[in-house]
């Protein structure tokens, strides 16, 4: 009696090792008013990749937390310091930092922008960023008025974040479009590994 070939030789495919994992992606949320999107965007990844979001206190003005997929956890300033009680304990900035494959923020303000480029960390999202081995990619979706947009300030900024090698998806006069923002973060990601 001959036995089924296992599921994998019917359908014509030949394994080629231990299963790969999801990509861990942390996705970050400034407060401008682009944030309403921010729900379509942890749609977008959650359908294929493992996902943790930050928020800042500005963003959860414009954040519907209900529409939020359930498999996505929100961390804010608030968490840093409620899982932190003495030295020695986990430090939840690093420990999402050490996590992720790779990170995300869309919208970034350009007042977040302005942190980073200057090194400032008051925040979970900005510590989060201070912390971030640059060798692992992060990508920004800048989302701003206009007139903050063509500030001189804003050019500079992005100059120096491009320096740590982060990645820009520009939009329109707009953060980029939600489906742009992760296509471009797909792309990236199948052109390359991921980690163990």
């Amino acid at each position: 009696m001959a036995h089924p070939a296992p599921q994998y030789v019917q359908r014509g495919k030949v394994p080629t090792g231990p299963p790969r994992r999801k990509p861990r992606i942390l996705l970050g949320a400034c407060g401008c008013v682009a944030a309403v999107q921010f729900a379509s965007i942890c749609h977008c990844f959650s359908e294929w990749a493992e996902v943790k979001a930050v928020a800042t206190p500005a963003s959860l003005h414009f954040i519907d937390i209900e529409s939020l997929p359930d498999n996505v956890d929100l961390y804010t300033d608030r968490h840093e310091w409620s899982y932190w009680e003495r030295v020695g304990d986990n430090v939840l900035h690093i420990e999402l930092y050490r996590w992720a494959d790779l990170m995300v923020i869309a919208p970034l303000s350009a007042n977040t922008l302005a942190k980073i480029a200057g090194g400032i960390c008051d925040n979970l999202l900005t510590c989060i960023v201070r912390a971030w081995d640059y060798s692992k990619p992060m990508f920004i979706a800048p989302g701003m008025n206009t007139f903050t947009w063509r500030n001189p300030f804003t050019e500079k900024h992005l100059m120096l974040v491009d320096e740590l090698g982060v990645s820009f998806i520009p939009g329109d006069d707009a953060m980029a479009e939600p489906t742009e923002i992760h296509s471009t973060v797909r792309l990236y990601l199948e052109s390359r590994p991921l980690p163990d």
